[in-house]
């Protein structure tokens, strides 16, 4: 079993992180939105950057908005990689990609790639961030899945971390911090009973006191009527229970200190 950094059985501080998933150009204007109220309750965000194609375009084609995520990044957020182009392929398995489907709704791009794929889309990724002037050394697979040749692939990179449903993953010393992604399913049959798991979660996560208190945002959240309002009122009460908002990035540097 791999360390983790909670096998100490001390008490941990309760963290928080808030990221902001399927950040581009496509998405300007819903994470604007999500920036705007993480800035009304003063608390930064994780930016979880898709740089390649989506929804018709690239992060490539859009040079200021790359200057919109330089800003943010001043201000105390975090740029996280989130794939290349958030799009599963025909790669891998036929049972890998039934569950891509079923869990990230055709969006695990890096959930049954091989290691060589992998690396290709890294490096695409970070030819963009580089040209860009954007830098990270987190990585968020789509739909928190990839496939153990592709966490190779990340390490090679020289990325720092990575996350999956369940915690985020120190790359270097192979150490974990639990926390399950709290997020919604907007339009799915499960929408309300997720959003009740959501508010209810993240307070009680952080009244814990250990592991990591982690809310999900998602553009198309906004396209549903009073899912930013739960999600809202589910970062307020984990903070009202003492969590602290901060990256993820600071998480695993804490974590390594």
């Amino acid at each position: 079993m791999e360390p983790s950094a909670e096998d100490s059985g001390e008490a941990q501080a309760p963290l928080m992180v808030v990221s902001v998933h399927d950040v581009a150009p496509a998405s300007a204007e819903e994470t604007a939105r999500w920036c705007a109220d993480a800035d009304a309750l003063g608390i930064p965000v994780s930016l979880l950057v898709i740089p390649g194609p989506w929804r018709g375009m690239a992060l490539s084609e859009d040079a200021g908005y790359a200057e919109v995520l330089r800003e943010r990044e001043a201000r105390g957020d975090e740029i996280v990689l989130h794939g290349w182009c958030h799009q599963a392929g025909p790669e891998g398995t036929a049972v890998r990609r039934a569950v891509g489907r079923a869990v990230a709704r055709g969006a695990a791009e890096f959930a049954a790639l091989d290691e060589a794929q992998a690396a290709r889309r890294l490096a695409d990724a970070r030819a963009v961030f580089d040209a860009l002037g954007l830098a990270t050394t987190g990585f968020t697979p789509p739909g928190w899945l990839a496939s153990p040749a592709a966490l190779r692939a990340l390490k090679g990179a020289g990325f720092r971390y990575t996350t999956d449903h369940f915690g985020v993953k120190d790359l270097t010393s192979g150490r974990s911090r639990r926390g399950f992604a709290l997020s919604h399913r907007p339009g799915g049959t499960g929408e309300r009973l997720g959003s009740a798991i959501l508010r209810a979660g993240a307070s009680w996560a952080a009244r814990r006191r250990r592991g990591l208190v982690r809310v999900a945002l998602h553009p198309d959240d906004l396209k549903r009527p009073g899912l930013r309002d739960d999600t809202l009122r589910a970062v307020e009460g984990a903070l009202k229970a003492g969590a602290r908002a901060t990256t993820y990035g600071a998480v695993v540097g804490a974590a390594a200190s």
